[in-house]
């Protein structure tokens, strides 16, 4: 049983459990505030965050800072944004489900120091990975759902509001849904 972030790290730099270490240039382990009540998960490191080793970095990245920044969020304050998977899959391809359920050992390890009130999940592969395997992020973003001691939201992927910027004002409604339920229960 790990006591802090840096011993779970530690030994996540060490695994072996799936064939993305063996492509990585860097572990993409997490960053944020180490007791946040607030966590955001993504699916897995693109290109950037590969290279400088820090989740949602490049474009995406930018974007995700843009919706926080606009609701008092911010990784250095008071969230932490950590993936699935800690390691890019070749050509940013949507990670496989067994490099999902390797990996998941080390979110939970995560999850379970951080100890986060509420989950967001950014995408389609976290929110049916974290919250339902039948979840539809078109349908049900915004919505929180209990799952044993956390309240868990599904939103649109800062990359997928990207290449579809007509669902950036519905990230923005889910935003102002979480700033509201971050009220109710902080």
């Amino acid at each position: 049983m790990y006591s802090s972030l840096e011993e779970v790290r530690n030994d996540c730099l060490k695994c072996e459990r799936c064939a993305l270490c063996s492509t990585r240039n860097n572990l993409v382990f997490g960053e944020g505030v180490p007791d946040a009540k607030i966590m955001f998960v993504g699916e897995g490191p693109g290109e950037q965050e590969d290279l400088q080793g820090r989740p949602f970095v490049g474009r995406s990245g930018r974007l995700l800072d843009y919706y926080l920044d606009a609701f008092d969020l911010d990784r250095t304050k008071n969230v932490y944004i950590a993936n699935i998977v800690k390691c890019r899959p070749p050509q940013n391809r949507d990670p496989r489900p067994d490099e999902e359920d390797a990996c998941i050992h080390w979110l939970r390890e995560q999850t379970r120091v951080i100890n986060p009130k509420i989950i967001v999940c950014l995408g389609r592969i976290a929110a049916t990975k974290l919250i339902s395997p039948d979840f539809k992020v078109t349908v049900q973003h915004g919505e929180f759902f209990k799952k044993g001691r956390f309240l868990m939201m599904g939103t649109f992927h800062p990359a997928a509001l990207l290449r579809n910027p007509g669902n950036k004002p519905l990230a923005y409604e889910d935003f102002i849904a979480l700033r509201e339920k971050i009220k109710e229960v902080l």
